[in-house]
């Protein structure tokens, strides 16, 4: 069985190669997200750890493509520094469709903030306002899947 890719993000207020690093998709079964073990130090790590503890809303809450974009900021410790703040969501969601992925995005940092930086990430990122782009693509592969295997 194919795992679906849930989430894609990606750092757009950052350097390219933090960017790209960050970019990368990981699939997760539902409902496993937890806080990395080790100490973090690099961004792409933030990334891959935020990433671990998204647990997207059920398939029957979901929407195909959906997008959600949230800006945070961390403090030296990897505490939250004030709110995180969505920025975009997919238009056309519907405001159940929204308030799914917005409580899913809330749950994930409840769950895995404070992180834990090295000293040196955290002097770098403290207070530096990171943007994190979520985009559920579960129906898209399992419809890519169904497609591919007709031909």
């Amino acid at each position: 069985m194919m795992l679906p890719v849930l989430t894609r993000m990606m750092c757009t207020s950052v350097t390219a190669a933090v960017l790209a690093a960050g970019a990368n998709a990981f699939a997760q079964e539902p409902g496993e997200g937890q806080q990395p073990a080790a100490a973090l130090n690099t961004i792409a790590e933030v990334f891959a750890a935020l990433e671990a503890c998204w647990i997207p809303p059920g398939l029957e809450q979901a929407r195909a493509g959906m997008q959600i974009t949230v800006m945070l900021s961390f403090k030296r410790n990897g505490e939250l520094l004030g709110k995180p703040r969505i920025t975009y969501e997919t238009p056309g969601a519907s405001d159940d469709e929204r308030t799914s992925y917005r409580v899913a995005m809330a749950q994930a940092l409840r769950r895995c903030t404070p992180l834990r930086f090295t000293d040196a990430l955290g002097g770098a990122l403290a207070g530096r306002p990171l943007t994190m782009r979520f985009i559920d693509n579960r129906k898209l592969k399992q419809a890519g899947a169904t497609d591919d295997s007709e031909g």
